[in-house]
């Protein structure tokens, strides 16, 4: 489940079934979520991971036809202040 909360700068709302698709575009990006980066206490991501990813990152990949697949039910409410919930029901996965 995303959580959010006021020392959450990245808003990390969407609930997404990682892609390599999508992480070689975010990588493009500058955003390199495939390498680990222990300082931070993160694992890096490989394809079929389960993340609560940034929900402008997330719109970004839309915009470029590179979005993952998300988890609606574990998808914060907050993120339709960014995005439409129409976008988010066309990339949906089940559990």
């Amino acid at each position: 489940m995303c959580n959010t909360g006021p020392h959450d700068h990245g808003l990390h709302t969407v609930c997404i079934h990682a892609t390599n698709e999508f992480l070689d575009f975010s990588r493009a990006q500058g955003n390199d979520l495939s390498t680990a980066a222990p300082q931070y206490d993160f694992p890096g991501l490989t394809e079929g991971d389960k993340w609560c990813l940034c929900v402008t990152r997330w719109k970004e990949a839309l915009d470029h036809g590179k979005a993952p697949q998300v988890y609606l039910k574990a998808t914060h409410i907050s993120a339709l202040e960014y995005v439409d919930l129409e976008d988010l029901q066309a990339h949906a996965i089940t559990e």
